[in-house]
């Protein structure tokens, strides 16, 4: 099972994997309402590398980045569930719109993200490639998503 970390922990855990020899691999998201799509996504993100850690929005990034309804699940609930996966290794908390400072910390040899990112506009491209590492994406699940479910379980109600 996985371990819930701290941002200043990772650059230690990092060194520590970097001095074993380990492959690092990470990926970021909000991971709210946890379905089939993410966890076939980060099954094949561990695929790519020894170690996956995972940067996961925090509840005030998520109401930024998706509207004060969202996160429906705490950061604390998601996390516990991020981490109890056994694909993941790391799951690490970010406040920031962004994960770069969390990449800069972690500095992975590969970085992740879905296929409906343009490599270029993969944050943290520039930090990962710098160091030698590579970028790629990885194919979603057709048809599942975090917004289908809300949607899905929201059109029964009335106002």
């Amino acid at each position: 099972m996985g371990r819930v970390v701290e941002n200043k922990e990772l650059a230690e855990i990092r060194q520590s994997l970097k001095t074993g020899g380990k492959k690092v691999v990470f990926t970021n998201g909000v991971f709210d309402i946890l379905h089939r799509g993410h966890v076939e996504y980060l099954t094949k993100a561990r695929l790519l590398g020894d170690v996956l850690v995972v940067g996961m929005n925090a509840d005030a990034s998520v109401r930024r980045l998706k509207g004060p309804e969202r996160p429906v699940v705490s950061q604390d609930d998601r996390a516990f569930v991020l981490a109890a996966l056994a694909v993941v290794d790391y799951v690490c908390l970010f406040d920031e719109d962004t994960p770069y400072n969390l990449i800069k910390a972690v500095l992975p040899d590969i970085l992740v993200k879905g296929s409906d990112w343009a490599i270029n506009d993969i944050v943290g491209k520039d930090i990962v490639e710098a160091a030698g590492g590579r970028v790629q994406t990885i194919d979603y699940v057709p048809n599942r998503s975090t917004t289908n479910i809300i949607k899905k379980i929201t059109s029964g109600r009335t106002k």
